[in-house]
């Protein structure tokens, strides 16, 4: 193995400094890692890093992209939102989607984003529009449909698209009422965080430990779990309470900005804070950022930062949505809390594509109100380089999630008998080697050890089984984490196609599913009946499903609309092999597709193991095309590349234009470009389509047509 720059050492590196050799290759590794912490947050519900720690990882990534735009990709997962429904629940989908915020940490990250409001704008310094500040309550997300005044319905925020029906457990809440005040419009959906006092919160673990139950571990989690009963009657003694801040689907707004909305709410009957406040400079902003922490400990609610939006709600539509969050908001969050305890043991904990992920075991402490017994150490780099031992006492750092990061040991009490920790070069799982492989393209070690055994691993296997049927993928009702995991080790299914030959299976099995423990003829039918509802799936959750590296849902639904097709997609990858190739061209100009998502595609083609499960699976389920955008326009479902100087609007805001319309943004002109718009000092991509013979318009044939199909 050749001798390498280390992550860490890349890292201590500002973006600025790296090569684009060393820039690709990390860029790859923050993907892996940001796709691994996503699955264990998200679908496993076992986070190993804290709040702040994720959002360094994902801001290092974009502005790894913003150097390298080559780079850039769909497969950093950061369209991914929330995490997937409960299969307790019926599921609601939401009309208009619920998105996250972006996080700030520093007053400078504050100041930049005002910046970049006013960039896409095309604004000046003088211009600044104003902004609401209000605090970021640390609750459970929660959008309550009224219609005609009347509470019809209401869902968390679940996977941004899809919540979890929790009607009947919502009309409990008392804050929040059954029928509005006053005028109201014909269709109103608010938004706002369901959460619980302080000294509720208390009363309630009172309670819950005298009856030998579950002891909360913090006030978000007894809200969310309150929320969630399965019989309204117990969320019904859970004194929750609701704040309103938002909305989704209107048929009639009651005013033009952000503010004045949230005060019609509050004539409404709605609850909401108080100290929301109009900042018309950023200085402003940060000034009321500090008002609202130096309260914070005084509310008798958990808030975790504070939150700014552009007020003029015709800016915040011209601003639009980047990623997975709007450009119009800024979560800026308070520093972490810290606290010391002693490292008990060291975990591993295997993942979907075989990464060894290393977790502190802690002696319960609290940190910040909440108890945690668990830190991540990151990875074996980091363990070495900060050299943290079992038995060292430590200090640990929360930042808004339950699993904070180790930051450091207190040599003065690490005990004589401490040794340097080893990280395993076995899997935990199933004995395989496990390896820190080399990245052929930027020739260094990667930060995560993965285990090799593959499909032979039983940790990967059932991870890579529970994925394609988790909630995004098939949905399949009755095949959850624990079922998938006891039919795994009993040999009934090892691969994803086995599930669709299970049935026929079982008919002639001796040991017949009904007559097994935990089954019945019942529960046995309602399976096979769940497994057959999913024999026609979209393209898009189809190649969710298959679990390729860097392919997440909103990567797989790029590929589907491109592709149109599993086979096309498939012949595509295999034939990109050669990336002198007409079909590698095509892979890296689909827009957000980059080098990294294209390489993990052309890889996961390439071993024959998966084109027979591909192919297997092709046998026994139909594949649809992805489902048509929302609202048809003259341009959806079309390719479009911007080029050029644009002086009307910016790049930015005519991208997100088309996007909004159903088109889809190319960053190079192909043979498969349907629309090219060329601004002023427009040169090669302008000359390519005129060559391809591509159909050309200005900035203003452009307006036109868009403004045309709004």
């Amino acid at each position: 193995m050749s001798k390498s720059v280390s992550v860490p050492a890349l890292r201590a590196k500002s973006v600025d400094e790296l090569s684009e050799a060393e820039a690709r290759g990390e860029h790859a590794t923050l993907d892996d890692e940001i796709a691994e912490h996503d699955l264990r947050y998200h679908q496993e519900d076992r986070p190993t890093i804290s709040d702040a720690d994720y959002d360094k990882l994902r801001r290092r990534f974009e502005e790894i992209e913003a150097r390298f735009p080559a780079l850039a990709g769909e497969g950093s997962r950061s369209r991914r939102v929330g995490a997937p429904p409960s299969e307790k629940f019926a599921k609601i989908r939401h009309r208009v989607p619920m998105l996250s915020l972006g996080n700030a940490f520093a007053d400078e990250e504050v100041l930049e984003f005002v910046a970049r409001v006013r960039r896409f704008l095309d604004l000046d310094a003088e211009s600044t529009p104003a902004f609401t500040a209000e605090p970021k309550i640390d609750g459970l997300s929660c959008a309550i449909r009224y219609e005609r005044g009347k509470l019809t319905r209401a869902a968390t925020r679940g996977d941004g698209e899809v919540g979890e029906d929790v009607t009947a457990n919502v009309r409990t809440i008392r804050a929040i009422p059954e029928k509005l005040n006053g005028d109201v419009p014909e269709v109103l959906e608010v938004r706002g965080e369901v959460y619980l006092r302080h000294a509720d919160f208390a009363r309630i673990n009172e309670r819950q430990a005298e009856r030998g139950k579950q002891i909360f571990a913090n006030p978000r989690n007894a809200a969310a779990g309150s929320l969630r009963q399965l019989d309204p009657a117990v969320t019904a003694r859970r004194p929750l309470q609701f704040f309103a801040y938002s909305w989704g689907e209107v048929s009639a707004l009651p005013a033009t900005t952000q503010a004045g909305v949230v005060e019609a709410f509050a004539r409404l009957g709605l609850p909401t804070n108080k100290m929301m406040r109009l900042c018309r400079t950023p200085e402003e902003m940060l000034d009321q950022y500090r008002v609202i922490e130096a309260q914070r400990s005084s509310l008798g609610y958990d808030i975790d930062g504070v939150v700014y939006k552009v007020d003029d709600l015709a800016l915040q539509r011209r601003l639009g949505f980047v990623s997975r969050s709007p450009r119009w908001a800024l979560a800026h969050k308070f520093p972490a809390e810290k606290a010391t305890t002693i490292i008990e043991a060291i975990e591993i904990q295997v993942g979907r594509t075989g990464s060894l992920t290393p977790v502190a075991k802690l002696r319960p402490v609290t940190v910040g109100g909440v108890v945690v017994s668990n830190a991540t150490l990151h990875n074996e780099d980091e363990i070495q380089r900060k050299d943290i031992r079992i038995g060292d006492t430590v200090t640990v750092q929360r930042a808004g999630d339950v699993i904070p990061q180790v930051l450091g040991f207190i040599e003065a009490k690490r005990p004589n008998a401490a040794v340097p920790y080893e990280f395993p070069k076995l899997c935990p799982a199933c004995g395989s080697h496990a390896v820190r492989e080399i990245n052929p393209r930027s020739g260094k070690e990667d930060v995560v050890r993965r285990c090799t055994g593959g499909l032979i691993c039983p940790a990967q296997a059932v991870e890579r089984l529970r994925h394609f049927v988790s909630r995004n993928a098939f949905d399949i009702e009755g095949l959850g984490a624990e079922r998938i995991e006891l039919f795994y080790k009993e040999g009934l299914i090892a691969r994803p196609q086995d599930i669709f030959t299970l049935e026929d299976r079982d008919r002639r099995s001796s040991h017949r599913l009904m007559e097994r423990e935990g089954f019945g003829e019942t529960s046995a039918r309602n399976l096979f009946a769940a497994i057959a509802e999913r024999r026609e799936i979209p393209l898009n959750r189809f190649i969710y499903a298959l679990g390729i590296r860097h392919v997440g849902e909103a990567t797989a639904k790029e590929l589907a609309r491109h592709f149109g097709s599993a086979q096309a997609l498939q012949q595509t990858a295999m034939a990109a092999q050669d990336q002198t190739s007409e079909s590698w061209s095509d892979l890296t100009s689909i827009e957000g597709i980059g080098e990294v998502v294209a390489e993990a595609l052309v890889d996961f083609f390439a071993e024959p193991h998966n084109c027979e499960i591909v192919e297997e699976l092709l046998k026994q389920v139909e594949v649809l095309a992805l489902e048509a955008a929302a609202e048809s326009s003259a341009v959806s479902g079309k390719t479009i590349v911007f080029t050029g100087s644009l002086e009307k609007i910016t790049r930015e805001e005519a991208k997100a234009m088309a996007e909004r319309l159903g088109a889809k943004v190319a960053g190079s002109v192909s043979k498969k470009t349907d629309l090219v718009v060329a601004g002023a000092s427009a040169g090669s991509k302008l000359a390519k389509a005129r060559e391809l013979g591509i159909e050309t318009i200005d900035e203003d044939a452009w307006l036109k047509l868009a403004q045309g199909s709004e």
